[in-house]
């Protein structure tokens, strides 16, 4: 019988038109985890799904399902003014949220939970060049213009793209501890921003 705890179950949700850095940055993190995280690619449908930027990516499994995650990753990009108006994406992205251990967004990500009601009366933050429009989506959320990411209770959004690399390394440190955290961006060399508000693109666009 193992001594080995079962693996941290993260599922990314991809959509037409997902941002790259938005999935790849966050998972090549956790990926650092090894044997610790199970990652599973998550779609409304199985199958190939085009980015933004052209390349594709296989999901596993339909969003539908027990999938028993701790971590649901939800990504932003152009593909999100879409699918703010598949009602049954949302309302399955909202089954998913409702079960997950913690929920995770990058950029717009958090414009389609917010959306989905999931986010009402808790503070989240979004894509800085976006943000207007993310605030569109869920007008009962707490919105915190000026921050790098966002935690309150089991929900982690972030600010754009490569940002969600450092709320995925915050997520690390809640889930394990932070020296695991910096072992993960060491090993990716990859400078972590420890301070949540962090936010230089928020002054850029007149949010600060």
């Amino acid at each position: 019988m193992s001594s080995n705890p079962a693996p941290i179950k993260v599922g990314a949700v991809l959509f037409t038109g997902f941002e790259l850095l938005d999935v790849f940055g966050p998972l090549e993190l956790f990926g650092m985890l090894g044997e610790r995280v199970a990652i599973t690619m998550l779609a409304e449908n199985r199958g190939s799904i085009r980015s933004h930027q052209g390349p594709a990516c296989v999901a596993d499994e339909a969003l539908a399902g027990a999938h028993g995650l701790d971590v649901l990753l939800i990504p932003g990009g152009q593909g999100t003014r879409r699918e703010v108006s598949n009602q049954p994406f949302l309302d399955e992205l909202r089954r998913q949220s409702d079960k997950a251990r913690f929920v995770a967004t990058v950029c717009t990500g958090s414009g389609l939970l917010a959306k989905t009601g999931a986010l009402d009366g808790m503070r989240a933050t979004s894509n800085k060049f976006s943000f207007k429009w993310a605030v569109s989506q869920g007008p009962r959320v707490k919105w915190v213009a000026a921050a790098r990411w966002v935690e309150d209770g089991r929900f982690f959004t972030s600010s754009g793209v490569s940002a969600g690399m450092d709320m995925a390394l915050g997520l690390i440190a809640r889930m394990f501890d932070k020296e695991t955290s910096i072992k993960a961006a060491e090993h990716a060399e990859y400078e972590w921003h420890q301070d949540r508000d962090w936010d230089p693109f928020a002054k850029l666009n007149g949010l600060a």
